[in-house]
């Protein structure tokens, strides 16, 4: 299985202006691909009792070249549970999470 990808954003009240770089980069990376299925970039808000959420973005292993523009580390697949499609396809989720179950 080629690698995921992650990278901490820190504050969730302050990760919108690299939230719509990451975004921007993503679009133009990925009408270069073709926009394919499996390259989407998704997000979540983590917590594990702070009282600030930490935001976390993952990008697929079809969208390393986004993740390597903005410095992301190599990671596992994540669990799906409590991620958000920040940018690809709605038809990614079936294409990256074949087992996901909701």
């Amino acid at each position: 299985m080629r690698r995921w990808f992650s990278k901490s954003l820190g504050d969730g009240q302050l990760a919108g202006e690299p939230l719509g770089r990451i975004e921007a980069l993503f679009l133009a990376e990925s009408a270069r691909a073709g926009r394919p299925a499996d390259m989407a970039i998704f997000v979540r808000h983590e917590s594990e009792g702070r009282l600030h959420c930490e935001v976390r973005v993952y990008f697929s292993p079809a969208s390393a070249a986004v993740a390597c523009a903005v410095d992301a580390e190599p990671c596992d697949r994540p669990s799906p549970e409590g991620l958000s499609l920040l940018a690809g396809p709605p038809e990614s989720w079936l294409a990256l999470f074949p087992d996901r179950t909701d």
